[in-house]
């Protein structure tokens, strides 16, 4: 059985049930402190080496949530009336560049 399962029976069926609170060394990682995420969690959010996160102070809490990031339907969706820019137009090249 995985790291971080176990099985539950209830009510005479068994559930497979998934631990995701799993503790961590805190380690200086050069002027900073680090934490480094269990393996079962980062398949489980499907991290990778470079994914963007956000982390928040909650008080006595530290909450870490992977940033998802939006599609390009999903931006042009935000667009209306109230957000969107005037043309802007240029007067030409000004140096060497290729128009």
């Amino acid at each position: 059985m995985p790291a971080g399962f176990f099985y539950a029976g209830l009510d005479k069926s068994i559930a497979l049930v998934y631990i995701t609170t799993m503790e961590a060394m805190v380690q200086k990682w050069g002027n900073s402190l680090g934490i480094r995420i269990p393996s079962p969690i980062v398949r489980e959010l499907s991290l990778k080496n470079g994914s963007v996160v956000n982390i928040n102070d909650n008080g006595n809490e530290i909450t870490i949530k992977p940033v998802q990031k939006s599609r390009l339907s999903e931006m042009l969706e935000r667009i209306n009336d109230q957000n969107i820019h005037q043309e802007i137009t240029t007067t030409g090249p000004v140096g060497k560049e290729a128009w």
